[in-house]
This record gives C-alpha cells, structure tokens and sequence, in this order.
C-alpha cells in the first residue's frame, strides 16, 4: 500500500500528528553555521572529530576502531576519499573490501557518530600520488591542480561520481545519513599563492562545482585563506589557537592538528607527548574553537604500494590515539577522552557567548564563559618550565608548566591538560613462532636478449614505462671492452657513473651485483660512482631502479621524474670517458617473480625452490616462501623483519607492504619534554635502530583454523631464518596521579561542588590480570613508564595498598593519600603517587 493511501485511511487526529512529525523532522534535518559553531539541526556543537582512513585497516577492524574512538570522546569520523583506489583505470571503479567507502560510513553511522568526508580528489595523506591515479598523468594537455580544463573536467567527474553515490545511499545528513560536511581540494592555499592568477582561477572555479552539487551540508577548504562564500576555511598544524576564519561569520574549525607525525624510512619514529595534545586542544577552545579533527586518530598500516612521499615508511602510526594494529595508545588516548568530557561539560557556555579575557599574571591568561544559565572558565599557563597559583573566583588553582585548567562550573577544576589521570601502558612484541622451514629461488637480473623487453637508444623515465604497476624497471646496456685497454695490464677498473632521479639503484655487471646506493626524504635523487670489473669482449650493464612510492605533494609534482635519467658513463677506458646515454638501451618492467606471481600459492610451483643447507642466504633478489599456522587468541600479529634488508612481503598472496629494516634511523633523538612547541623534529625515538622493524600483519587475512602462505622477496640480501612472527600485547600498565589533582567523574560531583579524592586506576587487558607491582612510590618518584624510580621522598609502605588492591585482578584502584600509605612522607610538599603493574 503506497505511504499516501496509507495516511489517508488513518484517524484525522494521527493524520494531523504524523504529518507534524514528518514536517518538523524534514526541517531539523539540517546542518549550518555561524560564528560559534556548527549547527546540527539547529543546535550548535562543540565537535571533536578523528581521522580513520578505511584503507589503511581492514573491514574487519573497522567496527572496533569506531567503536574504540566513539569510547574516547568522538563525535565525527573524518576520512579522505581515495580516488586511484577507487578507479585505478579510467571508468572502472572499485570500492570493496578495504574500499568499501559506503559501507565504513554506514558502520560509522550505526554507531551514532557523524562523518566529515574529505572527497578532495587530491588529498596528499603521504599517499601513492597524492590520491591521483597514474593514468591521470598522462591525459593530453593535462596540467594538475590548476585551471586546466582537462584536469577540471576528470576532478569534477570523480566528485560527482562521490557525491551521486553518498545521495543514492542517503547518507548525507539532510537525507537522514551522518555525512555533515564535505572537504573539496586539500591545502590549496600554498600552491594557489605559487602559481598565481591559474590558481585563484581554479579555486573560484573547484568551489562554485562543489556547492553546485548541491549536498546540503557545508563545504570546507583546509589552509585556504581565500575560500570564497559559503566554504569555511579551516586550519591545519600542530597548533591554531590564532587562527581566525576570513569571516566573522564562520566557526573556527581546525581540521588536522597533528596526533605525531608520519615514519619514514630512513627516519627516527616520531612522537608527540599527550599532554602537549592536550594544551593545544584546550588552547584552542577557549579561543573561540568549535571543532578539533585529530590527524591521525587511527593511522593504520600503507598495505600494498599506497605508501608515497617517496620514502614514507609501511607504517603509519602517527603516534596516534589507536594505534597502527587497532590498540589503544595509552595515557594518549586516555587523557583526550578525559579533555573531551571536560570540555563537553563546559559546551553550554561555549557555543552561547564569547569569553572575557584577564591577565593575572606572566605567561598567565584566564578565559571566562559566562551566560545566564552557565559559566566555564579556563585558566592558562603559558610558561614551558615553572608552575603557577593563579587565584580565581573563591580558590587558588595550580597550574604546572604549559598547562590548561578546565572550570566547567567556573569554580571547580576537573582538568588539567598536563596531569594524567588515564593510564599509561607499555606495549610488547612477543614471538610467536620462529621455526619457520624456508624456502628459496633466486631472481636473476633480466636479460637483454628477452623478447618482451623494450629498446630504445636512449634513457627513458621510469613511471612512463612502468605506469607504476611495479616497483622495479631493468635497464640494461652492453659494453664492449677491447684486449688493448690500459686499465686490464695496470690490473685497474673503470668507474660507472650512473645519475638517477630514485628512489634506488642497483648496478650488475654481468650479472653480478656491483653496488646499490639509495636515497631518502631529504634528497632521493642518487648517483652510483664506482669502480666495476670489466672483462675483455661484451659486458652486460643491468641496472634494476626501484622506485619507493611516488611523489605526493609539492606543486606540478605529476611532472617530477623517476629512473635512471642519465647521464651514465664510464670513465677509464684509453678513449678517456664514454657517454652509455645514448647507446642502445634494453627495458623489462618488474621482476620475474612478479611476473610468475610467485607472491600466490598456485604460481609458486611454477619454479624450483631450495631448502635446508642450500637455503640461499645473505643473497639480493632473492624469493623466500613458507608457512605457518595461525597463532590461537586475538591478539594483532606482525612481521618481525629484523634479520632482513629491503623487499616486499605477502601473506596469503596479499602485499602487507614494502619492509625496509635495513635503512637505519638517522637524526638526533633528545629526551622529549611535553612543554613548548611541538615540531615532528622533536621527540623522535629509535635513532640508530631499523626505522621500522614490525609489519602489520591483519588477523582477517589469516585462515581461521589452516595454514597460511608467507612470501618475501628480499632486495638486498637477508637471512629469513631471522624473521619471527610476533605479536603485540600489553606488558605492563601504569598511574601517575597528583595529590590533589582533579578528577573527571560525572557531573553530579560538579553539582555538588565537592571534588574525590583522586585515585590511581590500573586495568589489564581482557583475559589479563596484574601479576606483579612492578613499581610504587608514594611521595617525589622520577621518570615515566617504564623507568619510574623514587625519588628523594618515599613513603615506605608505598608498596602495601598496591598489591592488596591490585595483584590478581583486571582491574583495580588505589587512592592517593598520606594514610594509605602509612602517613606523609614529606609533609608540606605536593606529592604524588606512581605505579607500574605487569599484565599477564
């Protein structure tokens, strides 16, 4: 029965209230803005968003992942759309498993969070291209992210293709759906500023076709100063307390402040300290800010290839509140969820008025929200290394070094950014299985004489011959050395000279390895200069250049080039120096193995395979495969590559990624204090150890109760007896909670105006109990966790309450005061008490 002969039969009474109903739902369902917010069916919101990008988990994760940030205080999930993902050739669009767009924004949506969707197309993200397929590059006449009509015309295809999907699906809130804002472009601004007039043409032109398509949310562009009416210009970066939008009539929205900072291979592991998260969070806030997205929330793992930037490491961490195998990131996680709720007990106060602003004292500010029905106020300290008492309404409030104080009541402070009361965890990979039975097959450089290789009597780039189906191209080049060569009677080498734009170079002379040299982030263009054995008669040059991830960022980077470009020359010969460049050439695109797909079960038998003490090792390009069973529990499982130099990896013939152990974190890595600006230079841990050693391997990729089918191909040269498979728990947990220092309970204790007694809480994973008080202080400790140590005051029973209240359970707490401790220590100084647990 259709809905209008449904009604019409109905009781004028139920009639009249059902189309009331559908009248008020169809004019809540709406989202604007104005100065002070967003407005979700007509209420503003404070909104603190995180960055999930579908492809970089799995389907089988996501749930968990929604789950675990709607846990720490999220409201919106915030992803880019990922356009050579989704149509890797022109026309043929993809989005299943991990680019199953519709269905990871349905899951959000049963969940009850809403979604800020980054169409882009260009979303840099240190993805493969910056999100841009390759054969986009190659498109007559095209020119990117400029007023090019070719570029506009495949832009504006793929963003209505997006779009048409999302409003087919109903996903848009205005349909009912939890999509409340739309991102077109990505950090235009600074291109727009370098290319001059053709940019401020695109960018009139991106904005009018994204509001044209008529979503019914808002749109914004991120670092756009310019973004014209009605986009919101937004702010990226580890801090935007002083950004202001270009109209007093937009909320001032931060869509990227940087959890960490991205690995590189080749770099030490970047870090930013929790508590200076916070700082910025709540600096922001009380200066006017609405809406916090962090960048990353959930990193995840660059499976595959998609890892780009050139270098940008398998991992993508990010330092992020959920880390890269789905765990929580504690105290980080922790103390944001803590700030979140903090700061939704002030959100009256904050979308109804602007605030006062006072001065009490150096580096000392106080913002105060006051409205009839509702006051919050928060109180700074902007000093990176001495506390303050700052005296306000009835009280005296300490405020530790570069910290922020949250009042929601303006009388009682539930919140210090600087001041943990979430846990702190210490995170372990643990073997599972070594006793792999390996076995081998060596890839051979290509030769010449192949009939499918390509000829040309010149040096051609590297992605225009590959198209980027592979990592590896062959150039390959005879030389002719005559009997009457000086350098053979003087028993001396020429030198080969090869330039080469990157990534990676390794040089054969007759099918021997002669040399590799490789770049990084810094400068990935290289040059090979060595000497090389040469025999009477022809000799075969086989250069294998590798590419590691294409350029995603910087202007007209479609432009950039890769390969052996030349010029390669040999230098030494009686006739002085020849120029290679220009002699004949042979190309053979990837590798024998890739061609074999060697990395699958089914095309493994097609070659011989050797093991046991004919195993090779230490050996470049070189297959491996084995098998293993998959581990009992839950626990996320990873590679550890530690024994092994540069390759690919594959698990049940899906690419896990690039492994690079080989390439050693270089840098300065200084002990990391929270206070003062954060930049991705500081707090960068593992300096002089494998920038990454661990490699994600997802649980859904494994077959349940069967064997599973592991493939290597190693670079270099490794040993894979070396290789383990691991997995990651917690080993221990810790507290290291003030005296006196506020607590976040519920908000019937701020209406009571009393405060708890702080408590230190330790929990275990589930199927995990505290085993052992590993550490406990009562009075001055020193240190974190994991290398807690008293300090000049302890109270000596410090120990007791711990493991009365704590060894055996999954969870326990201990109140932080004199007497269960068997009194003060060091009466008249602030004390605290720390703690460190082990879970097992």
């Amino acid at each position: 029965m259709g809905s209008r002969v449904l009604m019409e039969t109905l009781p004028r009474p139920i009639f009249s209230t059902l189309l009331l109903f559908f009248w008020l739902s169809a004019v809540t369902a709406s989202v604007t803005y104005d100065h002070k917010a967003i407005v979700v069916n007509g209420q503003r919101r404070i909104l603190f968003s995180g960055s999930i990008h579908y492809p970089r988990s799995t389907r089988e994760m996501w749930p968990d992942l929604i789950q675990k940030a709607k846990d720490g205080g999220i409201d919106v999930i915030q992803t880019y759309v990922f356009w050579n993902g989704h149509e890797p050739s022109p026309g043929k669009y993809y989005f299943e498993d991990r680019y199953d767009l519709v269905k990871f924004i349905k899951l959000v949506q049963q969940a009850g969070l809403y979604v800020h969707l980054r169409i882009g197309p260009y979303i840099c993200a240190e993805w493969n291209f910056g999100g841009f397929p390759v054969w986009l590059k190659y498109i007559p006449g095209i020119s990117f992210r400029t007023d090019n009509e070719p570029f506009k015309a495949a832009m504006q295809n793929f963003t209505e293709k997006i779009v048409r999907m999302m409003k087919a699906e109903n996903l848009f809130q205005t349909q009912g759906g939890p999509i409340i804002m739309s991102q077109i472009e990505n950090e235009y601004g600074p291109v727009e500023w370098e290319i001059g007039a053709p940019g401020k043409a695109y960018t009139k032109w991106f904005a009018q076709m994204a509001v044209g398509l008529d979503t019914g949310v808002p749109w914004i562009m991120c670092k756009q100063e310019d973004a014209p009416d009605p986009i919101i210009d937004t702010c990226n970066g580890y801090y935007c307390e002083n950004y202001t939008p270009n109209q007093i009539y937009k909320p001032k929205m931060w869509t990227e402040n940087w959890t960490g900072w991205f690995t590189e291979f080749g770099g030490a592991i970047p870090r930013r300290p929790a508590a200076d998260m916070a700082f910025s969070v709540a600096r922001f806030v009380q200066n006017g800010g609405s809406f916090v997205n962090y960048y990353m929330y959930h990193g995840g793992t660059n499976f595959d290839r998609i890892s780009s930037g050139l270098f940008i490491a398998t991992s993508y961490d990010y330092d992020a509140p959920i880390d890269e195998y789905g765990l929580l990131n504690e105290p980080k996680w922790g103390h944001l969820r803590d700030l979140h709720k903090a700061i939704k007990l002030c959100e009256p106060a904050l979308v109804s008025v602007d605030p006062t602003v006072t001065w009490p004292g150096n580096n000392l500010e106080v913002h105060v929200f006051n409205t009839s029905g509702a006051c919050a106020s928060f109180l700074a300290n902007y000093d990176t290394n001495s506390s303050a008492t700052v005296t306000f309404g009835n009280g005296n409030f300490d405020l530790p070094p570069w910290s922020i104080s949250i009042l929601p009541d303006c009388k009682t402070a539930v919140f210090n950014t600087a001041r943990f009361g979430a846990q702190s965890s210490l995170m372990t990979m643990t073997a599972v299985s070594s006793a792999f039975d390996w076995h081998s097959h060596n890839e051979e450089p290509a030769s010449s004489n192949e009939g499918d290789s390509l000829t040309a009597y010149a040096l051609w780039e590297q992605i225009n011959v590959t198209r980027d189906s592979t990592d590896y191209l062959w150039y390959m080049t005879d030389v002719s050395i005559d009997a009457n060569e000086r350098f053979i009677n003087k028993g001396q080498s020429p030198v080969l000279t090869v330039m080469s734009a990157g990534h990676v170079l390794h040089v054969f002379i007759n099918g021997q390895l002669s040399g590799t040299v490789y770049g990084g982030l810094d400068s990935f263009k290289l040059t090979f200069s060595n000497s090389v054995n040469l025999r009477v008669g022809n000799n075969r040059i086989s250069l294998l250049s590798i590419a590691v991830g294409l350029p995603n960022i910087g202007v007209h980077f479609e432009t950039w080039n890769a390969g052996v470009l030349g010029p390669v020359t040999l230098n030494g010969l009686n006739e002085g120096t020849r120029d290679l460049s220009k002699q004949k050439w042979s190309y053979k695109v990837g590798l024998y193995g890739e061609a074999l797909n060697l990395n699958t079960e089914s095309g493994s038998t097609s070659v011989e395979w050797i093991q046991g003490s004919s195993l090779a090792k230490k050996q470049p390009l070189t297959w491996y495969k084995t098998t293993f069973n998959t581990p009992a529990g839950n626990d996320p499982l990873a590679l550890d590559m530690i024994s092994m130099g540069k390759g690919q990896v594959w698990i049940n013939g899906r690419s896990i990624g690039r492994h690079w152990p080989g390439y050693i974190a270089h840098g300065s890595c200084d002990d990391c204090y929270y206070a003062g600006t954060h930049t991705e230079k500081k707090c960068r841990t593992k300096c002089g150890e494998p920038s990454q050693r661990w490699y994600h391997i997802p649980r859904s990729w494994l077959n349940p109760n069967g064997s599973n089918y592991l493939v290597v191909f190693e670079e270099w040269g490794g040993d894979p007896t070396g290789i383990s498979l691991v997995k990651r728990t917690v080993a221990s947990v810790c507290a290291d909670i003030y005296e006196g220092q506020p607590t976040l309970k519920n908000r019937q204790m701020l209406d009571s105006g009393k405060i708890n007694r702080p408590k230190a809480h330790l929990w275990c994973p589930p199927g995990q109990k505290i085993s052992q008080i590993k550490f406990a202080s009562y009075g001055l400790p020193q240190g974190s966790c994991g290398n807690f140590r008293e300090g000049s005051c302890h109270a000596h029973k410090s120990y007791d309450a711990p493991q009365k209240n704590c060894v055996g359970k999954q969870y326990c707490s201990v109140t932080v005061a004199p007497e269960v401790f068997g009194g003060d220590p060091c009466p008249g100084i602030a004390k605290k008490l720390s703690l460190e647990a082990l879970c097992s």
